[in-house]
């Protein structure tokens, strides 16, 4: 494939004005997939194939009755109702049993938001995306019919309409995509022409316990704790945003309370295929100390990335740290493609 994914520039607001188009950032692999004739290729953004650990998607791509394409989308594996980037990670193994065991128990959905190139061979690259975004839409008309693996991803001009997104599905979706609809397919570039916005949050957090640094005994992370409605520390993820200059000192109060076991509920380093044996390493604290932090993404009962250490809470109590502060995410961002496919 010779085309490369067109990629977003961060950015810290949303743009405004006729020229924009906002659309779900959604939580899952980008895919480029291709089709020619009964050949079907499937592409990260890397450029690495994906086409053999989604089975699923590329034999949804080969029933199109479009025999030639060029897509663009995001792969994402629905669950119980909400997206789960954990079982989309489970598809890359090296065992093709496994993979279509995987894609038996949850098939993956194929979201599109843009066609460069479309069933006559025509390429659609040097055009504005309100052009291809009209294309985009007869095609998904035409071809993609009641099938629930190829999907429409939604689009609009409406501002408060991607706010609202963020606002009730802040948990599903990774962010809004702004897009100039003046803009041809920027294949491999980062312009401002394609903005990415994260709504980033903050949540207070129990300090469960701590890991030390790889290459010196000094607080490395701190592992941050959630309680649950049975009254449970659960682990939800990590912050390693300490200054250099105040680890010592942090290391010398985090030791003089280390106690077990720490977390009461789920624990860090649980079962897993990445899980290795420092993984499930730490020390375990008294839940005294509270942090809050600030986060972009909480999925699948964690925070999905590092989260950035804000301030300590010597003002908050640890008992009032609990789930409830990321519950309201909890709305699935699927909701958004009923709207496509009945809109």
């Amino acid at each position: 494939m010779n085309v490369a994914p067109m990629e977003a520039l961060a950015a810290t607001s949303v743009p405004e004005g006729p020229e924009w188009q906002y659309e779900p950032k959604w939580d899952g692999f980008r895919c480029l997939a291709r089709r020619e004739q009964d050949a079907i290729e499937m592409q990260s953004k890397s450029g690495q194939p994906l086409a053999r650990y989604f089975p699923d998607v590329a034999q949804a791509l080969q029933e199109l009755r479009a025999r030639r394409f060029l897509l663009d989308g995001e792969l994402v594996i629905p669950v119980d109702g909400q997206l789960s980037f954990n079982d989309l990670q489970l598809r890359l193994h090296p065992a093709a049993s496994r993979v279509n065991k995987l894609a038996r128990e949850h098939p993956a959905l194929y979201l599109v938001f843009d066609l460069l190139e479309d069933e006559r061979g025509t390429s659609w690259l040097d055009r504005p995306l309100r052009e291809r975004r009209e294309r985009l839409e007869a095609f998904a008309a035409k071809y993609f019919g009641a099938g629930e693996a190829i999907r429409l991803s939604p689009a609009t001009p409406d501002l408060r309409a991607a706010r609202r997104w963020l606002r009730t599905m802040g948990g599903g979706l990774d962010g809004i995509i702004a897009k100039n609809i003046e803009a041809q397919y920027e294949g491999g570039q980062r312009t401002g022409s394609m903005q990415k916005i994260k709504d980033l949050r903050t949540a207070d957090c129990v300090v469960g316990g701590f890991r030390y640094a790889a290459k010196e005994r000094v607080v490395g992370s701190l592992l941050l704790g959630l309680y649950d409605g049975d009254g449970l520390l659960n682990h939800v993820g990590f912050t390693s945003s300490m200054a250099a200059k105040e680890r010592p000192a942090l290391t010398k109060k985090l030791e003089a309370l280390r106690k077990a076991p720490g977390f009461t509920g789920r624990s860090p380093g649980g079962p897993s295929r990445w899980s290795t044996e420092r993984s499930g390493e730490f020390e375990p604290l008294a839940p005294k100390l509270v942090v809050e932090v600030q986060y972009d993404h909480f999925t699948g009962g964690r925070f999905r990335h590092g989260t950035k250490l804000l301030r300590w809470r010597p003002d908050k109590k640890p008992a009032q740290c609990t789930m409830a502060q990321v519950e309201h995410e909890s709305r699935s961002p699927l909701n958004l493609l009923e709207k496509v496919r009945t809109g």
